[in-house]
C-alpha cells in the first residue's frame, strides 16, 4: 500500500483547541462528572438562519471540517466520511420528547429528519456542494478508525487523493442521566477521579468534534503518515498483549521501536486494566494519556489522533500528557490505542511526515 498522508487536523473539544497556543494552556479535569466542548462564535462560520436549525454536533463538525479543509489548501475533497458514536441525539431526544407530549400525533418530522447519524457529513457535503463519496460510519468508539481506514482504502485503490474525514459526538441531557443512573458516568462521591489508578467505575463524560484531511501526497502542511489501523470488537483482557504485538510484527516494529504509546485511560478501574496490561510492553517508549483532557465518549479517540499528529509535527510532547519520564530525543512514530468499556479496541499507528 503507498503512503497515506494527515494534512490537517481541526478539533473543537472540552480544551480550547482552535487558539493556536492550545498546547501550552491544556487544563485536566477530574471533578465534573461532565465535561462540554469549548464552542467557537458559530456566527463567523455558518449563517444564523441555518445554525438555529442545526444541533451542536452538526455545528462543531461543519465549523471543524471548515478549518481542516482550509489548513490543507482544498475546497471540495474526494471523499468525505465521518464517524460518530451518537450521531445526532439532541434532535433523536427532541423527536422522542414531541412523540410522548403529543400522543403520537401532529408530529412534524424536522427533528427525526436531523437525528439520523448521517446528518453531519450530509450537512458538510451540503455546504460544500460537494457531490461526491458520502459516508458515515457507527461503530462506538472505533467509528473514527473504521473511517480512516476506509479513507486509506480509497486513497490506496485510486478512488480519490484528498479525503475529509471527521469524528463526532454531542452530549444530551436526557442521555447523561440516563449514564449516570447505570454508573456509565462516575457518581459524585467518587470524584475527582483519579485517572491513572481508579478503584471505582464509571467515567468523566465528554463531547467533541476532530477532523482531518488525508492524502497521498505528503505537503508542506503534512502533520503525519497513518501507517496502519488494527480494530477487534471483543478482546479478553489476556490478550491484550498479543493483539499489540501481532499489530507490531506486521509493521516490522518492536516494543522499543515505538517512541509514544497514547493509551485512553479514562479513570474507570475495570476497563481501564486493557491500558495497564499495554503500558507493561512499553516500558522504554514515552507513555501518554489523555481522556483527563477530553472526556470519554464514543470518539475521543479523534483528540488523542488531533494530539498525536501536533506532537510529531512540533517534536514536544506536553507534560500534562505524560505517564512515565521517558522522553526520546527524537519522535518517529506513535501508537494509539483505545477502547469504550473493554469494547471495540483499536490501534493505529501514526509515522513523522
Amino acid at each position: 500500500m503507498s503512503a497515506v498522508y494527515i494534512n490537517s487536523v481541526a478539533c473543537i473539544s472540552a480544551q480550547d483547541t482552535l487558539n493556536e497556543n492550545f498546547f501550552q494552556n491544556l487544563k485536566p479535569e477530574n471533578s465534573s462528572q461532565v465535561l462540554k466542548a469549548i464552542e467557537p462564535n458559530y456566527k463567523e462560520f455558518i449563517p444564523p438562519a441555518a445554525s438555529r436549525r442545526m444541533s451542536k454536533t452538526v455545528k462543531m463538525s461543519s465549523v471543524a471540517s471548515q478549518y481542516a479543509l482550509k489548513e490543507a489548501g482544498i475546497e471540495n475533497p474526494d471523499a468525505i466520511i465521518v464517524g460518530t458514536g451518537m450521531g445526532c441525539s439532541q434532535d433523536s431526544e427532541k423527536f422522542l420528547k414531541n412523540v410522548i407530549e403529543n400522543n403520537e400525533e401532529f408530529l412534524t418530522p424536522t427533528f427525526f429528519i436531523q437525528s439520523t447519524h448521517n446528518t453531519v457529513a450530509g450537512q458538510i457535503a451540503l455546504g460544500l456542494q460537494c457531490h461526491a463519496y458520502n459516508f458515515t460510519y457507527v461503530n462506538t468508539s472505533s467509528s473514527l478508525e473504521f473511517s480512516m481506514l476506509d479513507a486509506k482504502l480509497q486513497i490506496n485503490d485510486g478512488e480519490a487523493d484528498n479525503v475529509l474525514v471527521g469524528s463526532t459526538d454531542e452530549q444530551t441531557e436526557r442521555t447523561m442521566e440516563l449514564y449516570k443512573l447505570n454508573n456509565t458516568i462516575k457518581k459524585v462521591e467518587n470524584l475527582p477521579a483519579d485517572y491513572l489508578n481508579s478503584t471505582t467505575e464509571g467515567v468523566i463524560w465528554g463531547e467533541g468534534s476532530s477532523f482531518f484531511v488525508l492524502g497521498k501526497e505528503k505537503t508542506e502542511t503534512s502533520y503525519a503518515q497513518l501507517t496502519d489501523i488494527k480494530i477487534c470488537n471483543k478482546l479478553e483482557l489476556t490478550e491484550t498483549r498479543q493483539f499489540i504485538e501481532d499489530f507490531l510484527v506486521k509493521n516490522n516494529l518492536k516494543n522499543d521501536e515505538i517512541d509514544t504509546v497514547i493509551l485512553g485511560f479514562s479513570g474507570d478501574s475495570e476497563s481501564d486494566s486493557y491500558y495497564k496490561n499495554a503500558s507493561e510492553l512499553f516500558q522504554n517508549s514515552s507513555q501518554l494519556y489523555y481522556k483527563h483532557l477530553s472526556g470519554e465518549f464514543n470518539t475521543a479517540s479523534g483528540f488523542s489522533t488531533f494530539m498525536a499528529c501536533h506532537i510529531l509535527k512540533n517534536q514536544e510532547i506536553p507534560e500534562v500528557m505524560m505517564i512515565n519520564s521517558v522522553k526520546k530525543k527524537e519522535l518517529k512514530n506513535i501508537l494509539l490505542y483505545n477502547h469504550l468499556g473493554g469494547n471495540d479496541h483499536s490501534l493505529v499507528l501514526l509515522e513523522k511526515a
